[in-house]
């Protein structure tokens, strides 16, 4: 007889940036100008992201387009891998992601995509700590969630190899 899994993720939504925390307020402000400083000529779509890590340095990451699709990449994998490059043995203790449309000044809800999500799975499962995942949401809202985790819940890491 089949049973039934259910998955239960906890989501806090938070009206505006004045509910926010002085470090996820300036992890998010990183993150907007770090999609400022995209390279999207194709899509116009300009995403930024930034990690915070256990010693309050901050790193950022923009999505990098490219016309030989699909050898861009996106603002989370750039932020990450930028930081793994220059701090491989520091922990990450929030990650913040942001959007918008080059033609507006107004930041959009932003949702990492599946390979993103992957990526910020191992380096969750790397440190063997969760990892704070701070996005932007609707109509000036902001989404945190406890752990990367709650992104991706059935989760494909080395154990599995």
């Amino acid at each position: 007889m089949a049973s039934e899994l259910n998955i239960n993720i906890c989501i806090d939504v938070l009206d505006s940036a004045e509910e926010l925390t002085q470090q996820e307020r300036e992890a998010m402000e990183m993150a907007q100008q770090a999609a400022s400083d995209a390279y999207a000529p194709y899509s116009n779509f300009l995403v930024g992201a930034a990690l915070v890590l256990e010693d309050g340095t901050m790193f950022k990451g923009s999505n990098q387009e490219n016309a030989a699709y699909p050898s861009g990449l996106c603002a989370e994998r750039t932020a990450l891998f930028a930081m793994s490059a220059h701090h491989p043995n520091k922990k990450i203790r929030m990650i913040a992601v942001t959007a918008r449309r080059r033609s507006e000044q107004h930041f959009l809800p932003a949702m990492p995509c599946g390979a993103c999500r992957q990526v910020m799975a191992e380096y969750e499962h790397k440190q063997h700590e969760a990892i704070p995942v701070l996005l932007q949401g609707p109509d000036g809202k902001f989404y945190r969630l406890r752990s990367v985790g709650d992104l991706l819940p059935f989760q494909f890491n080395k154990e599995h190899l």
